[in-house]
């Protein structure tokens, strides 16, 4: 769980692993062979209300890397969902997917598995529905939180050829982000049940 700002509301944002799984089988990757992905449901509240439910949908290689298979986005505002804005998904959305889903060929690297000081990688690369560019500015960083301080913790700038804004992330090993920072946006973690720092 993450609070901290969203320009000038209060902003909470859950994450949870849900239990059960997405399998994606597409031609090409993983040598056609199903890939079973963890889900990671992301809700984010602005001053109590909710403005946006995400399904991120991960797989980790043998190697280590963690790559990005997609996301099924619903916007909310005032309780309803107004949008599926950003959504995709490799190979594409099923029936029960939102039908305006982009569909990407491949998923993305989402972390090497040794993530070095100044390496360059793309999240997401399906313009112009979703862009993001990850450059790795330090490693072994110790970083305080409310959660508790964290060991080797790698301080990630992403950008976006979508958004002139860019923004700061901090990940620590076997947690994931721990801090976020962008110009109208502040999260720290305060509470996880993953790993203790």
């Amino acid at each position: 769980m993450y609070a901290g700002t969203a320009g000038s509301a209060q902003e909470v944002v859950v994450d949870d692993y849900l239990p059960k799984r997405r399998i994606f089988q597409v031609e090409g990757v993983n040598d056609g062979k199903p890939v079973h992905c963890s889900i990671l449901r992301e809700m984010s509240f602005e001053d109590g209300q909710l403005v946006e439910s995400t399904l991120n949908y991960f797989a980790q290689a043998d190697d280590g890397t963690v790559y990005y298979f997609g996301e099924l986005v619903d916007m909310y505002q005032n309780g309803v969902v107004t949008s599926h804005e950003g959504s995709w998904l490799v190979g594409g959305p099923e029936d029960s997917d939102p039908s305006a889903t982009a569909t990407s060929a491949r998923p993305f690297v989402f972390m090497p598995a040794t993530p070095e000081k100044a390496d360059v990688f793309k999240p997401e690369d399906l313009l112009p529905v979703v862009d993001e560019t990850a450059q790795v500015v330090d490693t072994h960083q110790t970083r305080a939180v409310p959660a508790g301080q964290y060991q080797d913790v790698i301080q990630v700038l992403e950008s976006s050829e979508l958004d002139t804004a860019t923004e700061n992330k901090w990940y620590a090993p076997g947690v994931g982000a721990i801090s976020i920072a962008a110009q109208d946006e502040q999260l720290d973690l305060i509470a996880s049940t993953l790993r203790s720092p």
